[in-house]
């Protein structure tokens, strides 16, 4: 979250920056006046940094490193998919924006660091070999197997799926969705229900599965198709150099453009700004 609050922190900073007249009031009190110079020394003093550095680092790395709004797009599907409810109460505290400026220079730092990363044909075979697309699938949770067994049963006899997980699963969740759970890859369920997903062919339920949550009935709705080692090639580095990353990696690169860009900071108090933690 407090990355979110930085970047809500920057865009404030800059317009109070940009106001000619510090003295301006921006609240009466009977106790006395707050005026815009207090304010931007006070948010200068809590956040004045953080800000200072990631203003640094955009100006600096989009110079050089470009990141489109579908990248954008895909890294925010990841965070909703991690976050869930957290990123919902993001957006609501701090505005669709901030999270896509804060997106955005993540990814900057991310592909800097990756400059002089590299992947080997190996390395990108090994990762074709093992990739696995992902899947779409329901279930219907219940909490003992004699019941999953009366789950199969009525499905075998033609009653909907759907139905049944709105009226029987305990998985809330996704009960009001008629079981469904959306697309999903290895490392996203728990191993048991992961397994037994993708040996399903689609349209194919599954018996009973216990997993530390209960017993699942498991509908396989839909599968990607596994594209071709060449039309994975551009993903597939992108992924293998993203998994060598490490913040040590990323901070020498970042401290090295930097240097080269010649970043003088006028205002003493913020001076150690861009130096490692």
């Amino acid at each position: 979250m407090k990355k979110w609050t930085v970047a809500m922190s920057a865009a404030a900073m800059l317009a109070l920056s940009a106001c000619n007249n510090g003295s301006d009031v921006v609240v009466e009190t009977k106790a006395g006046n707050i005026t815009k110079d207090e304010l931007y020394n006070e948010m200068k003093e809590r956040f004045g940094k953080d800000v200072l550095r990631d203003l640094v680092h955009e100006k600096v790395l989009s110079k050089k490193f470009k990141v489109t709004d579908k990248e954008i797009d895909k890294e925010i599907e990841n965070l909703k998919e991690m976050y869930g409810v957290q990123y919902d109460l993001a957006v609501q505290q701090n505005g669709e924006e901030a999270i896509r400026n804060m997106v955005k220079l993540d990814l900057l730092r991310q592909k800097a660091a990756m400059e002089d990363i590299k992947v080997s044909d190996e390395e990108l075979k090994k990762y074709y070999n093992e990739y696995k697309p992902k899947v779409k699938a329901s279930h219907i949770l219940v909490d003992d197997e004699k019941t999953a067994k009366e789950m199969k049963a009525k499905l075998e006899k033609g009653e909907d799926f759907a139905k049944l997980a709105k009226e029987y699963s305990k998985d809330t969740g996704s009960a009001q969705n008629g079981g469904d759970l959306g697309w999903f890859g290895p490392g996203k369920m728990v191993e048991e229900f992961e397994k037994a997903a993708y040996a399903l062919k689609v349209g194919e339920v599954s018996d009973p599965v216990k997993t530390q949550f209960g017993y699942h009935i498991i509908k396989v709705t839909d599968k990607e198709e596994k594209k071709s080692f060449d039309e994975m090639k551009e993903e597939m580095e992108y992924e293998v150099k993203k998994s060598k990353l490490d913040a040590s990696k990323v901070q020498s690169k970042l401290d090295k453009l930097m240097k080269e860009a010649n970043v003088d900071i006028k205002d003493k108090s913020l001076k150690d700004a861009l130096k490692s933690e």
